[in-house]
């Protein structure tokens, strides 16, 4: 019975060293297959139904909210007066995404064109399209800077045109009107008889061009071959680079289209991406981790030197003509008009730009970007991307509008897209990403746990019943030799 019982604690050794064995096991291979499936689920391609849906069709509520600086003191602005201004909003848009002409190509990329509706949500704004709120007239003010350099007849000319069609120097409109575009016999005298100068042949309005429209024909890479690669941009609208600014390295075309990122990301990655509305890649950097419903994430941020001048940021210097720093000159690509983009309130930006203008109160948590990251996928969980619409305006000499307007940086709007996953995607995502890892890592860790276990209490178990059995012999041996002595006859003693 002793033996049965021996057998049994090697057996319960045996077993656990396999148990040992396994968890090890696990704890190399699991990981390997998790990266598997990233890889797998992560390549663009029409049989990943879930990874393949979310690219084509954005299955998360994306909005943008609109924020206009209402200009309180529009004629002592014009007697040279600093502008006082007032945040009004958010008014609220859904925006809808949807890519379509999907083409795949031989050399493992896909173009499509990303169709872009939006549609305005009462019950999420502040407010309405039919409030009323004044503004700097872009048409007159940014064509009087535009115009400096012609001869003073001309400018007479110009100033003599506004008037005709009482253009002022600021408008006052309803917040659906300026977003989406009014009638104005100036734009249909500027289409009629100077095409092309400017951007919309109909109404003219701040998002008149972005409404039912297109981000261009982006042409990125899927990843089959390199999963390196997946989501990067190989061209737009047929090109490899702009020819938007003064050096080739600002005029390259980074990273992705701004959705997703390629997996496996590290705090020393960085989100780099291309925006057509901005003209120009931008690059996003780590600031710290964090979690969303269990789900770890990265947290990335605009770097303070995204819209340096070449002054505080050699590189930005292709950029040029700069400002102060926290200014993009986005002149170049939009019709040579004086527009500037920035962070809102000019977060981040020279402070000399807040001694301009009364009324801006700039704060990261109101005012940054940024865009909070999935490592392991490059999947967005939560996204916010501000950015605030300027004008510089002055006084022109010739043209009357402009009165005796100081040299300024005015704030237009400012506008933030924002997005997070949420409902049955957050499930899935919850589920694959963290629900699944855990039970494989606590798999693992409990298998090396039992295992230790099994091993020890069965070696012990093994050790005691060897020693049982030692002793056990032992005395029987001595039982043995006791008894043969007794039954030894004594031999009579020798007598004399």
């Amino acid at each position: 019975m002793t033996i049965n019982k021996s057998k049994v604690a090697v057996g319960f050794v045996v077993a656990g060293v396999l148990a040992v064995f396994f968890g090890t096991l696990l704890a190399f291979v699991g990981p390997v297959i998790i990266d598997d499936q990233i890889v797998k689920n992560t390549i663009i391609d029409p049989k990943n139904e879930l990874s393949y849906t979310m690219w084509k069709d954005i299955p998360v509520p994306f909005y943008m909210s609109v924020y206009f600086f209402n200009v309180l003191n529009p004629k002592e602005i014009l007697r040279g007066e600093k502008p006082m201004v007032e945040q009004r909003g958010p008014y609220v848009y859904r925006k809808r995404c949807q890519k379509q002409n999907i083409t795949f190509h031989p050399n493992y990329t896909v173009s499509y064109r990303e169709n872009r509706q939006y549609f305005f949500e009462p019950s999420m704004s502040k407010g309405n399209e039919s409030d009323v709120v004044t503004i700097p007239n872009m048409l007159v003010l940014g064509a009087a800077v535009m115009m400096e350099s012609l001869p003073f007849a001309v400018r007479l000319m110009i100033s003599a045109t506004f008037k005709t069609f009482n253009e002022g120097p600021f408008l006052t409109k309803t917040v659906g009107e300026l977003m989406w575009g009014y009638d104005s016999g100036l734009v249909d005298f500027l289409n009629t008889y100077v095409p092309g100068m400017l951007p919309s042949s109909g109404k003219f309005g701040l998002f008149a061009e972005f409404n039912n429209s297109n981000t261009g024909l982006f042409t990125i890479f899927t990843g089959k071959d390199d999963i390196r690669n997946v989501h990067k941009v190989d061209s737009w609208n047929g090109l490899t680079a702009l020819n938007y600014w003064r050096t080739p390295q600002c005029n390259m075309i980074n990273g992705t289209a701004g959705q997703m990122w390629p997996p496996f990301m590290t705090k020393e990655s960085t989100l780099p991406f291309y925006s057509p509305d901005a003209c120009r890649s931008m690059e996003l950097v780590y600031q710290r981790p964090g979690k969303m419903h269990g789900i770890p994430l990265y947290r990335y941020v605009a770097p303070k030197t995204l819209f340096a001048n070449g002054t505080d940021y050699a590189p930005n210097e292709g950029f040029c003509p700069c400002r102060q720093s926290g200014l993009l000159n986005v002149s170049s690509c939009r019709h040579n008009s004086p527009v500037f983009i920035s962070h809102p309130h000019f977060f981040n930006a020279d402070p000399v730009l807040l001694d301009y203008v009364q009324g801006l109160h700039p704060n990261e948590e109101e005012h940054g970007l940024f865009i909070d990251i999935h490592p392991q996928t490059g999947v967005p969980l939560n996204v916010s991307i501000r950015l605030q619409l300027n004008l510089y305006m002055k006084r022109v000499l010739g043209i009357t509008e402009t009165g005796k307007i100081s040299e300024v940086m005015m704030p237009m709007i400012w506008f933030e897209e924002s997005g997070y996953i949420d409902g049955p995607i957050l499930n899935t995502f919850h589920t694959n990403l963290v629900i699944v890892p855990a039970v494989m890592e606590y798999m693992q860790y409990g298998l090396i746990a039992l295992g230790l276990v099994t091993i020890i209490i069965a070696s012990l178990v093994y050790y005691k019943l060897k020693k049982n059995q030692i002793d056990g012999d032992v005395v029987s041996d001595g039982n043995t030799s006791t008894s043969a002595e007794e039954r030894t006859p004594l031999l009579p003693e020798k007598t004399d």
